[in-house]
């Protein structure tokens, strides 16, 4: 195998602002969040006209309790329709913003029903005359309260669990099972906005809506991640027929089955894998294709970073697979150009190796690893190079000297036309946005820039 490419110290740059980018913002974008945004509006609306304001300081405040506790309930619709995984929503407007989306969106929501019990809690506290805490022991004694205030709490919890400082001290496996609290939470939460929410009381057009839009999330997710999964499985019968070590901690895992060409997977997007194996028929987790799907059999390759992706080194052939999706923006129907750039960091050459296979024009992929050892499917790499006339260049940190540094001028060197190729990008985040910066004071247009981030 060909020695990694030594490092090469260019002319030092001018000082120049570099600011991360991503994919530019595309029309779908921009119509999603005008649709967001018109139903909050909408909402609002809803809380004006709805019901008569009530008068005084007291009133005010339990009117501005009124609003945002509306607001609330919309906002925990569309938080779950952003993780409804819905193909169509996928594959238009990127797995990552969906996740960035309901994630800011999960921070709005807890946000807004914080206010929305202060504020409620305030106005009647100043218009009964009562303290905080025995105003807190009367408002419990109304009906479908104690739900609500159940529902309020688990909100909190999963918001406290999902927080980064606490999030990395969690397992992946248990916070997946705590964050199906929210579903907990949001029924409860409906319920009691419809039967002490002034607005819905005396307002049967409001009450219809109100079920029609989250009858319309709850049939969305029932079908798209139950129901569809288990049609899947039992169309495709998926098995997993191998186990292969690839590199320390990481290995592959080869699956077959019926009719896979239906599933119509394209290099570059995962899949969501419950393997019905003791300790793992939980957790549905994504993992992405590192091999082009070629109608027969399917592979992931994995790293051993948790307790789900560690068990998989160990798993039986022949056990059962149940598949969900594919999903995922990262394919060659991005690319604008004929000329492609893939920058690689760790384990997230998976998605780019399957590109590099397929990809059409000319492509060049850099990937960086730890050590020459870390380098992921590299015999597979440099064959495909090879066939196909490509160029592949990788950077280990160990040994000393054989590191290229990720800024702007280094892939200029490499890539002297960069500026006119798409780039693809799959890393750890710290390399994500390296990449993303030095793109950017490279010139490369922030429409030809092509990546997704799959950290929960």
């Amino acid at each position: 195998m060909p020695e990694p490419l030594r490092t090469f110290h260019p002319p030092p740059l001018h000082p120049r602002r570099a600011v991360a980018t991503g994919p530019a913002v595309r029309p779908a974008v921009v119509i999603a969040q005008a649709l967001v945004g018109a139903g909050a509006l909408a909402v609002l609306c809803l809380w004006w006209f709805g019901a008569a304001p009530a008068g005084g300081a007291g009133g005010r405040l339990t009117d501005a309790g009124r609003a945002t506790g509306l607001l609330a309930g919309y906002a925990a619709a569309v938080l779950l329709l952003l993780m409804a995984r819905v193909p169509w929503l996928d594959r238009t407007l990127g797995t990552d913003r969906l996740a960035r989306w309901h994630a800011r969106g999960g921070r709005i929501t807890v946000s807004l029903m914080v206010a929305h019990v202060l504020l409620i809690l305030s106005g009647k506290s100043v218009t009964e005359e009562r303290n905080l805490v025995d105003e807190t022991a009367a408002v419990l004694g109304y009906p479908n309260m104690v739900q609500a205030a159940s529902a309020f709490l688990l909100f909190l919890c999963v918001a406290a669990l999902s927080a980064r400082a606490a999030r990395r001290r969690v397992s992946y496996e248990t916070w997946h099972v705590l964050h199906l609290l929210t579903y907990l939470a949001v029924y409860l939460g409906f319920w009691h906005q419809l039967s002490s929410g002034a607005h819905f009381i005396g307002d049967r057009a409001a009450r219809i809506t109100w079920y029609a839009g989250y009858g319309t999330v709850a049939a969305l997710l029932v079908w798209f991640r139950v129901l569809g999964p288990v049609r899947s499985a039992r169309r495709h019968r998926l098995l997993v027929s191998e186990v292969r070590p690839e590199a320390p901690d990481v290995v592959s895992v080869y699956l077959t089955g019926r009719r896979l060409d239906q599933l119509r997977a394209r290099p570059g997007q995962f899949m969501r894998w419950r393997f019905l194996a003791p300790g793992l028929w939980r957790t549905a987790t994504p993992y992405s294709l590192s091999a082009p799907p070629d109608g027969r059999s399917l592979r992931i390759t994995v790293k051993g970073v948790g307790e789900h992706s560690r068990a998989l080194a160990r798993i039986a052939p022949g056990t059962r697979v149940w598949a969900a999706g594919p999903y995922g923006g990262l394919t060659a129907s991005r690319a604008k150009t004929g000329k492609s750039l893939l920058l690689a960091g760790g384990v997230g050459i998976t998605p780019l190796r399957a590109l590099f296979e397929t990809l059409p024009g000319d492509t060049v992929l850099v990937y960086w690893a730890r050590s020459a050892t870390d380098l992921v499917l590299r015999g597979e790499l440099d064959r495909i190079a090879a066939e196909r006339g490509l160029r592949v260049v990788y950077s280990v940190s160990d040994p000393d000297g054989y590191r290229v540094p990720l800024d702007a001028r280094s892939l200029r060197r490499l890539v002297p036309d960069l500026a006119r190729r798409d780039v693809y990008v799959c890393g750890p985040p710290r390399l994500t946005r390296a990449a993303l910066s030095a793109l950017a004071e490279a010139g490369v247009p922030g429409s030809r820039v092509h990546h997704e981030s799959f950290s929960l």
